[in-house]
């Protein structure tokens, strides 16, 4: 291939679900890498099996896309040159190819039946050899390769069922490079004939896939490290085809593998230790069930494109918090890990919480009105918007400085049993109905002013502020941590403060 042709790349998920969030960042790694090379972001939904097909799940990943700010420059919906975009809408253009592949004696018709492939496979189990449809098991099974050419066409006009296998040769060596493993290399006799088309007319994955990115002039196919056992009979189908110098690069992702443990991320991960494996929130169109998705659970989307683009791709400088820009300009596959990456739940909430602590205000007020919504709090933006920017230096989500700063709207309904129970002396209710007054009588009721007042209550009463530091908070808010101590006060307001602290002298009793 030419080092000067164009940079198309594609992301080609099957509509058979939700997009799970290894898909997303395959899709994020192409997105970096056609951008970085002033190239084509493809869209195409490889829905060839139609009996997997999922309603809803290309809006789904189209969906998921669009939040992350991947943009599409041809697609189902953008359209472009080689529209369609979607490989059941191009049914009738692969059959041809496969029948080229007969002409020129790369592939043959097949007539098994379900239950001579059954018996076949049963056969060679028993005899301790793989149970494979290959070049020895085909001489012995009902094909073009061991039927006369009459009866193949006998077979053909009665409408026999049929389908359309690769013919593989019986020990040959497979080489190619990989961008991010280096040279791969498999043999023949470790594969087998695989079905290219099917009996309905459709095409295999094998056949859509090569026969699309050649006619849409893909340069790079970026996919997972599951399709790594696929590609030497797409380097073959290329090879067959005639194709072999416009074949694309290859480079197979890591895996994202699980936080405990060996093997692929799956959903049954995320459901028990409660974080999502899916970009949307989804609900299953057949049962129903709701699987939770990265943007209702609360995360930002910048947060989530950083932990993906790092699951698995190490940039030189150890350089952690990238905007898409930055991404883009520092992406690489050579820096691409042959390695699985292990997700981290911990990682993923530290990402969300310092682009929670670093987005402007104004960006989250949208949201942040939608929590409070959500929680029926009413008040004006601009308390909003301090409520939110005291509350998120301590919690990972935006909702969570509204959950857990409710007292900043109400007064609380009850007081943390701990704090009473260890931190509430006979004495207390006497400091903090003085300090009720105190605060009552000042002009301004800032931080300052209230550390002031408090710091000199203290020293006329010879009592350690810290020892009434808790019961104070508590008596405010009912919660015995939360945002520094003044501004929570300040800015929940001089009336409520000393209503707050009076009401809690008169229902909180001290033990002994």
């Amino acid at each position: 291939m030419s080092e000067s042709r164009d940079v198309r790349v594609r992301f080609a998920p099957s509509p058979t679900g939700p997009l799970h969030i290894g898909g997303v960042r395959t899709a994020l790694y192409n997105y970096l890498y056609a951008k970085k090379h002033n190239g084509t972001m493809i869209l195409r939904i490889e829905d060839t099996d139609q009996t997997r097909f999922v309603p809803g799940a290309e809006d789904y990943i189209k969906n998921s896309l669009e939040w992350l700010g991947m943009e599409i420059h041809e697609g189902p919906k953008e359209g472009g040159p080689y529209a369609p975009y979607r490989q059941s809408e191009r049914k009738g253009m692969y059959a041809e190819y496969a029948y080229k592949l007969i002409e020129s004696g790369y592939a043959y018709y097949a007539f098994d039946t379900p239950d001579e492939l059954s018996e076949m496979r049963k056969r060679l189990e028993a005899g301790k050899m793989q149970a494979a449809y290959n070049s020895s098991s085909r001489t012995s099974m009902k094909n073009s390769l061991t039927l006369s050419e009459d009866e193949v066409q006998s077979r053909l006009d009665n409408g026999d069922p049929y389908v359309v296998r690769i013919k593989l040769p019986r020990k040959e060596d497979v080489r190619f490079h990989d961008e991010i493993r280096g040279w791969v290399v498999v043999n023949t006799s470790q594969m087998d004939d695989k079905v290219i088309l099917k009996g309905d007319g459709m095409p295999t994955y094998h056949l859509a896939n090569v026969v699309d990115d050649y006619v849409m002039k893909i340069s790079h196919v970026i996919r997972g490290e599951e399709w790594l056992p696929s590609a030497p009979l797409h380097v073959l189908l290329y090879r067959y085809l005639g194709w072999e110098n416009l074949m694309p690069k290859f480079a197979h992702l890591p895996l994202l593998l699980k936080p405990e443990g060996n093997g692929k991320l799956s959903k049954r991960d995320g459901d028990r230790l409660g974080f999502p494996v899916f970009p949307l929130e989804w609900t299953d169109p057949k049962t129903g069930d709701i699987s939770s998705g990265y943007r209702e659970s609360g995360y930002s989307a910048k947060a989530v494109l950083n932990m993906l683009a790092l699951l698995g791709w190490h940039p030189s400088d150890n350089q952690e918090i990238f905007s898409m820009d930055e991404l883009v300009e520092s992406f690489t596959l050579e820096k691409v890990s042959k390695s699985g990456a292990k997700f981290d739940l911990d990682k993923a909430h530290w990402f969300n919480h310092h682009y929670l602590m670093n987005q402007p205000l104004e960006e989250l007020l949208p949201a942040a009105k939608k929590v409070a919504e959500e929680l029926n709090l009413k008040c004006k933006d601009q308390y909003l918007m301090s409520v939110v920017s005291l509350m998120r230096e301590k919690v990972t989500f935006l909702k969570d400085t509204l959950r857990q700063g409710k007292y900043f709207f109400e007064d609380p309904t009850e007081y943390d049993e701990k704090v009473v129970r260890k931190k509430w002396k006979p004495e207390t209710n006497m400091h903090l109905e003085a300090i009720a007054l105190a605060f009552e009588n000042l002009d301004l009721f800032d931080a300052n002013q209230l550390e002031a007042t408090l710091q000199h209550y203290g020293e006329l009463q010879e009592t350690k502020i810290g020892q009434l530091m808790q019961p104070l908070r508590v008596a405010v808010s009912g919660a015995p941590m939360g945002p520094p101590f003044y501004n929570m006060l300040a800015l929940i307001g001089k009336e409520t403060v000393v209503r707050r602290l009076r009401t809690a002298c008169k229902n909180i009793v001290a033990n002994g």
